[in-house]
């Protein structure tokens, strides 16, 4: 069975409770073998950059549809909607998946595809990638808006970046960036994953960025700039707390530890880092020198390669959710 084959089985098992899709394509184009992903089948965030799209199927990767995303009515964008009701996380149903990359996130998290798009501009990659148990990449981008993926291979990543180097990046650990609320469990969770990276912890303040973001105010951050000189990698949870239900996050802000990022323009990912008390994923947040993915690509294989769940465990695991959920509610 080609890889093509068993992404649009899977998404016909789960999608009609998972809800990931805004569309599913029915043609597909022919795949040179050569290419360095030939045959990858992948989702595309809605409304995302045609050039993202098109460097993807460039390396031979398949769309096979486009993900869900907010449908505007709300003024939080942690979730999405297609036409047959709201995208639900595969780990609890009752909960989101987070946004606005939500589809793009369950596709990967519930096995449909290995590889899948978004566009993070204040942590639509990598809050979802952190609640929904995935890797989440938001690259290095001047602008506030930056593409990315979602997967759960190391691998992968690198191919879709495009580099086979191999650093060892030195790391220092902020627990809040001198401002956020962050849930002690959040951070005890992301801490122990951290714990791979063996960070030094720093005493770090960054102002509050919600309003430069709200202006879109974009450009050097001279604390991080400062930070960057002494170390390869910032380390912090990736939220300050779990999933919401579907009824919205109330006060908290989910962005806090994300969308600083976001304006300074440095690339940062979103790292499994276990799971709560309710069996939920947490995630680890990683920041890196501009156009350096090469040390989250490091930090990724660093933290999943140590986690006591990793591999085959958290394969079984996360299978015996998706199903469990999924076939639970379809009766």
């Amino acid at each position: 069975m080609s890889q093509l084959t068993e992404a649009l089985t899977r998404l016909h098992q789960v999608e009609p409770v998972l809800c990931a899709f805004h569309e599913v394509f029915s043609t597909f184009p022919e795949v040179d073998p050569a290419l360095p992903l030939a045959g990858v089948p992948i989702a595309v965030k809605r409304g995302e950059r045609r050039s993202h799209r098109a460097a993807l199927t460039a390396l031979g990767c398949i769309p096979i549809g486009l993900t869900t995303t907010p449908d505007g009515t709300t003024p939080w964008q942690t979730w999405g909607r297609n036409a047959r009701g709201v995208t639900r996380n595969p780990w609890n149903l009752d909960r989101t998946p987070g946004g606005s990359s939500a589809g793009s996130a369950v596709a990967v998290a519930a096995g449909i595809v290995p590889l899948a798009t978004g566009v993070d501009g204040a942590g639509s990659i990598r809050i979802p990638a952190a609640w929904c148990g995935v890797i989440g990449l938001k690259t290095t981008s001047p602008d506030r808006a930056a593409v990315g993926v979602f997967t759960r291979d190391p691998a992968l990543l690198a191919s879709y970046l495009g580099t086979s180097e191999v650093s060892s990046p030195s790391a220092v650990w902020s627990a809040d960036l001198g401002f956020a609320t962050v849930d002690a469990e959040q951070d005890e969770i992301a801490r122990r994953a951290a714990s791979a990276l063996h960070p030094r912890p720093v005493s770090l303040v960054l102002p509050d960025p919600a309003e430069d973001w709200f202006a879109g105010r974009c450009g050097p951050n001279p604390v991080l700039d400062e930070l960057f000189e002494t170390t390869d990698l910032l380390l912090t949870p990736t939220t300050p707390g779990p999933p919401h239900g579907h009824d919205g996050p109330g006060s908290r802000v989910n962005t806090s530890l994300t969308w600083a990022f976001n304006l300074s323009g440095h690339p940062a990912i979103s790292i499994p880092a276990g799971f709560d008390a309710e069996g939920l994923p947490v995630g680890l947040q990683a920041v890196a020198r501009h156009g350096r993915e090469a040390d989250l690509i490091a930090a990724a294989r660093a933290v999943l390669g140590a986690l006591p769940l990793h591999g085959h465990d958290v394969e079984k695991r996360q299978e015996a959710a998706t199903y469990g959920y999924a076939h639970r509610h379809a009766r």
